[in-house]
């Protein structure tokens, strides 16, 4: 049975997101929302939170899973980026984007894309994963919380509760989210490429 808290979605109260950390740091698997749909997320290193992660979402270990990070000074420990890249990402972060770039080895094997080592990485434009992501003070491993069999994200708290509730550690409710994806921009050739049109505008990379 998954924990329910209402978290404020402009002024997260600390002690909840407090509590919602430690859920995640003692191996939890949450759904809370994002700019763009609700999300799933787990600490980073967890094998069994990661595997329950990607049984849920019905994807295997071909499917990229997202790196949130509080901002831009958190991307280098984890994707390799150049100067250009870096102007791509800044234009457009914080926000509903995802890029996908060159993993380093700090991203452990199993996380990255098997053939082609490369990961997801975002910073959200939204109030309550950017107040997890101080109190957890590391990255969160994430997925749109997009069922299988389903055509859109949820993007309902008390659905996701309801459908949810015995295979979640947590539901974040900060109210209603967009129920639109990431955009997914591949930067790894050097121009940006569109891996998927989501919420954020893609002519921003001229696409």
């Amino acid at each position: 049975m998954s924990q329910y808290f209402e978290i404020h979605p402009v002024n997260p109260q600390p002690r909840l997101v407090k509590q919602a950390a430690q859920i995640i740091q003692k191996g939890g698997l949450i759904a809370l929302p994002t700019d763009s749909s609700y999300a799933l997320a787990c600490q980073l290193d967890d094998k069994d939170a990661v595997e329950r992660l990607r049984r849920l979402r019905g994807i295997d270990d071909k499917h990229h899973l997202t790196l949130m990070c509080r901002d831009l000074s958190e991307l280098g420990n984890f994707a390799r980026v150049d100067n250009r890249q870096y102007r791509w990402i800044k234009g457009a972060t914080p926000g509903p984007y995802v890029f996908i770039l060159e993993a380093t080895k700090e991203v452990p094997r199993r996380l990255s894309h098997p053939a082609r080592k490369t990961i997801g990485v975002r910073v959200p434009d939204h109030p309550i994963p950017l107040a997890v992501l101080g109190e957890t003070a590391e990255p969160l491993l994430t997925a749109t919380l997009q069922l299988p069999g389903d055509e859109a994200p949820l993007n309902d708290p008390a659905e996701i509760r309801v459908r949810l509730e015995k295979l979640l550690d947590l539901v974040v409710c900060g109210g209603p989210a967009p129920a639109q994806p990431t955009t997914v921009i591949d930067l790894t050739s050097g121009e940006p490429e569109l891996v998927r049109e989501g919420r954020g505008d893609v002519a921003k990379f001229g696409l």
